[in-house]
């Protein structure tokens, strides 16, 4: 069980970069726990404010329920107390309880709650899931607004007004204007999150919205560039940004929209780059072909000196 209170999880994730490790698998796509947990310790010797664990980056769309369990496990164990565990959470409101439960029981510190599967609902149905979530659990957590699940302003009083433990919302949505009416309407009730891929694009405008952290999935493969970037961006360093986004953000996000799903695969191509390889990723989603391999390496080359 979690040591740390929704309040007290929601405020240090809002005080620094956040990690979502990809989650590692065999040439069977079988989970590789090991590995898993040393990508989890190496994360840990860097600067973080938070660790997601079988978030989308980890492919949660991909793991059975159990095997969620397995990765939260895993998390938990490795980070023995030192950051705040997030556990991915989602599909429909029945599994999602479950997995709200079992991730409690798991010693997590929060929930990501992403968009359930497949369907459209209505701001009444949205609301009435994500609610079934938060009382499942004590957990603090974390609804991640994209897709499927896009809730406005109204929404989201009558949510917090209701429920103390949702503590968080990830935009993914990239809606200006929606995300400005969200923090004129919440303040500082919650913790704001760039959810958006790639999300340092979008750091420097959303950090004068109220979004203070973000999810780099490129601190899996450059730990100490993701550091060196978010630090710019609190610090409001335009011209240091500029030349991130030029040098890497950019042309990254060019071989990225290369192919559907590539917004996983590109990460775990970046591990195999920097010789940490975490395995393939799970059907559908497909790897990088051996020609956009060999330009991830070579902009990877041109960053790291």
């Amino acid at each position: 069980m979690s040591q740390m209170s929704p309040t007290d999880v929601a405020r240090q994730l809002g005080g620094g970069l956040l990690s979502f490790p990809v989650t590692h698998f065999d040439a069977q796509h079988q989970f590789l726990e090991a590995p898993y947990r040393e990508h989890c310790a190496w994360m840990l010797d860097h600067e973080l404010a938070g660790l997601f664990a079988a978030g989308g980056t980890g492919e949660f769309f991909s793991l059975r329920p159990d095997e969620v369990g397995k990765v939260v496990r895993a998390a938990v164990a490795e980070t023995a107390g030192k950051i705040p565990v997030i556990a991915g959470c989602g599909y429909g409101t029945a599994i999602a309880t479950d997995l709200a439960r079992d991730a409690e029981a798991a010693g997590a510190d929060g929930l990501l709650l992403l968009p359930p599967y497949l369907t459209n609902a209505t701001q009444e149905g949205l609301l009435a899931h994500i609610e079934s979530v938060c009382k499942a659990t004590s957990l603090g957590v974390i609804v991640y607004n994209r897709d499927n699940a896009v809730i406005n302003e109204d929404t989201l009083e009558k949510l917090c007004d209701r429920n103390p433990n949702l503590v968080g919302f990830k935009d993914g949505v990239g809606d200006l204007e929606l995300m400005m009416r969200v923090y004129a309407r919440m303040g500082d009730r919650l913790t704001y999150i760039g959810g958006l891929p790639t999300a340092e694009t979008f750091a420097l405008p959303y950090l004068e919205m109220g979004v203070t952290t973000y999810s780099s999935a490129i601190f899996n493969f450059l730990p100490q560039w993701a550091l060196s970037f978010y630090k710019a961006v609190r610090a409001r360093d335009r011209e240091a940004v500029m030349t991130g986004l030029r040098d890497f953000v950019l042309p990254y996000i060019a071989l990225r929209n290369k192919g559907k799903g590539y917004a996983v695969s590109i990460v775990k191509a970046g591990m195999k780059a920097v010789g940490r390889d975490a395995g393939p990723v799970r059907q559908p989603l497909t790897d990088l072909t051996p020609e956009e391999f060999s330009q991830l390496q070579g902009l990877i080359a041109r960053v790291q000196g």
